[in-house]
């Protein structure tokens, strides 16, 4: 089964495909969408949309996994994140690619083993659980947390 993880921010939406077989995991591919912090957002946002489309149709993944919307402590971050959010789950169903969300505490339980870890704890982590995988950048970092929780949560 191939896993697409999904880190989405309007700022870099970070993306990691795994494969799953049984408790076997292994790193396919991963990395970064940035979008311009100058261009309008309805541009960022269908930059997003497309790139992800993009990564959809390269790696054709069975499922989707991204983490819930979180409120931040300014309402305006909260709102761009579910924008981004919206933008890319769009690019998903589109593809009529099942989605499954994961809390964050989850996600880093799932991966370290406590979610309370830090995000060192999480990137340490993924060197042990994808040996050998070049990790494009923090964003791309979390999606593959993201995808590898997934796999470990399925039900």
């Amino acid at each position: 089964m191939l896993i697409l993880g999904l880190d989405p921010s309007l700022s870099c939406t970070g993306w990691g495909v795994i494969r799953s077989e049984g408790s076997r995991l292994s790193h396919v591919a991963n990395g970064e969408v940035p979008t311009n912090p100058k261009a309008p957002i309805a541009a960022r946002l269908h930059h997003l949309h497309d790139a992800i489309a993009a990564v959809i149709a390269t790696h054709a993944p069975d499922r989707v996994a991204v983490e819930e919307v979180f409120a931040n402590k300014n309402p305006q971050s909260t709102l761009k994140l579910a924008q981004a959010r919206g933008s890319v789950l769009a690019a998903c169903g589109r593809a009529n690619v099942p989605v499954r969300e994961h809390a964050a505490r989850a996600v880093k339980k799932a991966v370290v083993g406590t979610g309370a870890a830090e995000k060192a704890q999480v990137q340490a982590m993924l060197k042990v659980l994808l040996p050998g995988a070049q990790i494009a950048g923090a964003d791309a970092a979390d999606a593959l947390a993201v995808a590898i929780a997934d796999a470990h949560l399925s039900y």
